[in-house]
């Protein structure tokens, strides 16, 4: 790796592991782990700042110790010469550390007292600043001019200031620049001042860049002048508009705002960042806007200037033009640059088409331009974020990244880590929002949904092109077969077909061929056609034994019991998704103590999970096609413990569960579960005469709960109505998000889901309702429900209270057949967004009737609701 800092922090995260490890092949040498870890965090310490520019030399032979502790303790685990190593290799290689940090402790012993004082810059990269008059061409963000220009000359007297967030490239700074210049801003301020800051900034320079801007003047800088001082005079009594562009730190901020008068005359500061920490910090009234991407027809209109000015495009290039133009993703800094480079072309379509079909080697290869933009934001984030954002490009380009499932991931791979203050959950809370705030990745969060994030392309681009070059992780496949190289990334992703197996008999699968550095592969994703039987025997995993992560496709291989009992040897896996067609899983996954996510596709058949499972004490996400805790085909008891329990366990998915006295208490072994989904088979409960449900009141922490009822009524496909007692339903308080699929419900079944005092999502899928009609009484109101689907529910008639859905947000109707009108109560429901119908007509002309009467009442708001039809 080039990256040495990043390295250490790598380092020092995989050591921590496996000192946290329960695998016995660490139990001989942690002690040796705990001494090299403890002795290389002194010698990092010590390197935090920058020293590494100090003493260059000392720090080079850090990293290469560093590299060898680190191949060593790998080796010797893995039994990669593991004998002689553990002899020869961990004592000296300890002895080296030492001696370094020797060293290091006689260069502490001479550093003055005072060495805070003493400030050594390591050099910053910088871009080169184009003038903001040279070439300026302005499109599109007409809404959110006009509203910037409103905050400047409307509003409070008070001071106010105005920021622009944003990812880099996005017009941040274009954006301020054409509201500066408008005729009525200007006119509107008695000064006015521009000043770019960036990543080196000195503040005494820029204040008086903004004083000659502000007194006519041309003065000279002298060491003797206090700048502030003038600048406060000069300022005071007048109203002023100053741009601080290009803002990276509170700190900054603090000192160059400082020296501005709060008097009561409408002054306002603009500020453009790309951290929205540093937005937030400086706000005062007004929130900062955070700046979209380009839409199509702007990206389009900004890419036809650039490149033919006043005139228009030839209909000849028309269509490339525009999906060179849509392919810049809505960056405007990509429009600009390729634009750019097909202004200095022929205009030819062929050309045209070559600048097409060669797009990301244009990009790519234009530092200054772009590359370098992105990777300023790179620099600025810390060490312990890194890898973090350079894992989201393992993930395909344009695709959403569910929140919850990339945590588990960046956990597995061991990017995290607990502190003293806060859970391994609180500090990915922390990680992902430092990232949205430095405006690298984007945060989706549409109502009834899981929360997503998504990288720009460009960024992707970035991160993927860091990660090769880190080795961190890359992708091998046909096309890109494996490197000759004796290195290998820590994370690696097979893309590979039944042809390509044959052909390279890839070394990972062979325990002959299996070279060095693929003995310590961290984590390891195959994907691909599917393979053949024949040659799926043959496979093996065994020598992969520092292993975190194992995702082998289902659809690429079906694992039998041989691949699955050397998976089950792997004792460091974190992760493992697989496909299987066993019938239970085996005893040697007992095994697998370090496991915290189990994801098993199983589709045609149920796994029993008993006995084995409470041996995975770490366990914390399981997910099967099809799973249960006893075997459905036969009526022998099983026995558990009565102090067996998996604490640690969030996520339990696709239970097959059917009334017991077992079944009654198997939840109990599962007590802080978040997230649980199972199939309730029907079991009359003759005590009742009802419906059994289990009991799931004591699970305090369920937030997330998905049910689908299967009827024994075998001649009826949709759900059985032989009851019209409602369900003896046992909710916990805690529950946000509710799944009811295939449910008989009755209106006193429905209140009691009303009741839940959390509850934001609910969704009735395929769902009959006693007697077609839902009235909801005054007792009927879902205080917090943001959320809420019917699909395909038997409801003919429905009436709702004036406070039944206080505060929804989205309301989504699939295939309400019998349901002729939403009730015109929705349309004084204030907080509503979103209306969702599909092509029931009479629903269609009912939300067509509440966006009118809601936009008639609104005004201004009146865009807050939209009805989207599906047709």
């Amino acid at each position: 790796m080039s990256d040495g800092p990043l390295f250490m922090h790598l380092l020092h995260r995989h050591l921590n592991d496996l000192l946290d490890s329960n695998a016995y092949s660490i139990a001989l040498i942690k002690e040796e782990i705990g001494l090299v870890k403890q002795d290389l965090e002194f010698i990092r310490f010590f390197f935090v700042n920058d020293e590494q520019e100090l003493y260059k030399d000392l720090w080079a032979h850090v990293l290469d110790v560093a590299y060898e502790a680190k191949d060593v303790i790998d080796s010797i685990i893995v039994r990669d010469n593991g004998l002689l190593h553990l002899i020869f290799s961990l004592p000296i290689t300890i002895k080296k550390i030492n001696l370094i940090k020797e060293d290091i402790s006689n260069l502490l012993e001479k550093i003055p007292k005072d060495r805070s004082l003493i400030v050594v810059n390591s050099p910053k990269k910088s871009v080169e600043s184009k003038s903001l008059t040279t070439g300026k061409i302005i499109v599109g963000f007409e809404e959110e001019t006009n509203w910037i220009i409103r905050k400047l000359t409307s509003g409070p007297a008070d001071l106010d200031v105005i920021s622009i967030t944003g990812m880099p490239g996005s017009g941040k700074t274009t954006l301020a620049y054409k509201v500066y210049n408008d005729k009525s801003v200007s006119s509107h301020f008695d000064l006015r001042a521009w000043c770019t800051v960036g990543q080196e900034y000195d503040e005494k320079k820029l204040l008086h860049k903004i004083f000659n801007q502000v007194s006519d003047l041309d003065s000279k800088l002298s060491e003797n002048i206090d700048v502030a001082d003038m600048l406060r005079k000069q300022l005071f009594g007048k109203r002023y508009l100053i741009v601080i562009d290009d803002v990276w730190d509170t700190t900054t901020w603090v000192d160059l705002t400082r020296p501005f008068p709060t008097v009561e005359k409408g002054s306002r500061i603009i500020l453009t960042t790309r951290e929205l920490e540093v937005a937030l910090h400086g706000k005062r009234t007004t929130d900062p806007l955070n700046l979209r991407l380009l839409r199509p027809e702007e990206s389009w209109e900004l890419f036809e200037k650039r490149a033919f000015g006043k005139e228009s495009c030839p209909d000849e290039l028309l269509n490339v033009g525009k999906e060179l133009a849509q392919n810049c993703k809505g960056l405007p800094l990509v429009a600009d640059l390729i634009a750019g480079v097909v202004a200095r072309k022929e205009k030819k379509k062929t050309v045209w088409l070559e600048v097409r079909n060669n797009l990301s080697s244009f990009i790519l290869n234009s530092e200054v331009e772009v590359m370098k933009v992105i990777e300023l934001s790179y620099d600025h984030i810390p060490n312990h974020l890194k890898p973090c954002f350079l894992y989201l490009a393992r993930f395909p380009k344009d695709s959403p990244m569910i929140i919850l499932a990339l945590k588990d991931f960046w956990r597995a791979e061991g990017l995290v880590e607990q502190t003293e203050m806060k859970s391994v959950e609180e500090v990915m809370d922390v990680y992902l929002d430092n990232l949205i705030s430095s405006s690298l990745v984007f945060l989706f969060n549409e109502i009834g949904d899981h929360p997503t994030c998504r990288l720009h392309d460009l960024v992707h681009d970035f991160c993927l092109m860091k990660a090769r070059k880190e080795k961190l992780f890359d992708r091998i496949s046909s096309s890109a077969p494996p490197s000759s190289s004796d290195l290998m990334p820590r994370i690696v992703t097979i893309d590979c077909n039944s042809e390509f197996f044959l052909l390279n008999n890839f070394v990972l699968f062979g325990s002959n061929k299996i070279r060095h550095s693929g003995k310590h592969l961290y984590s390891l994703r195959i994907i691909g056609d599917k393979l053949d039987d024949r040659l799926s025997d043959i496979c093996h995993l065994r020598h992969l034994r520092l292993l975190r992560v194992l995702y082998l496709d289902p659809s690429f291989i079906k694992v039998k019991d041989s691949l699955l009992n050397e998976i089950c040897m792997l004792n460091h896996l974190r992760f493992l998704c697989i496909g299987t067609e066993v019938k239970s899983l085996p005893t040697s996954l007992s095994n697998l103590w370090n496991l915290e996510t189990l994801l098993v596709s199983n589709i045609g058949s149920t796994l029993v999970l008993l006995p084995r499972i409470w041996d995975l004490v770490k366990l914390r996400v399981l997910f099967m096609s099809a799973c249960s805790f006893f075997d459905l085909n036969s009526d022998e008891p099983i026995l558990i413990a009565e102090d067996t329990k998996l604490e640690n366990l969030r996520q339990l998915e696709n239970l097959e569960l059917s009334y017991s006295k077992d079944a009654e208490d198997i939840f109990k072994r599962f007590p802080n579960l978040q997230g649980l989904a199972f199939r309730l088979k029907e079991s009359w409960d003759y005590s009742t005469e009802g419906y059994w449900f289990p009991k799931l009141d004591f699970l305090t922490e369920l937030e997330d709960l998905r049910i689908v009822f299967e009827s024994s009524n075998t001649n009826d496909s949709g759900p059985s109505v032989a009851t019209n007692r409602p369900w003896d339903f046992h909710f916990p308080a805690s529950l946000k998000s509710l799944w009811l699929g295939v449910f008989p419900l009755s209106s006193d079944s429905l209140s009691i889901i009303a009741r839940l005092p959390n509850l934001e999502n609910l969704t009735l899928k395929n769902t009959i309702i006693q007697g077609e009609e839902w009235n909801m009484g005054e007792e009927d109101t879902f205080e917090n429900l943001k959320f809420l689907e019917l699909d395909e529910v038997a409801l003919a008639k429905w009436e709702v209270g004036e406070e039944s859905f206080a505060v929804l947000e989205k309301l989504v109707l699939w295939r309400c057949r019998k349901l002729d009108e939403i009730p015109p109560s929705f349309g004084d429901i204030y907080s509503l967004k979103i209306i969702k119908v599909d092509y029931n007509r009479h629903l269609k002309d009912s939300a067509m009737m509440i966006k009118q009467y809601v936009e008639d009442m609104t005004g201004e708001d009146k865009l807050q609701v939209h009805c989207l039809l599906k047709s």
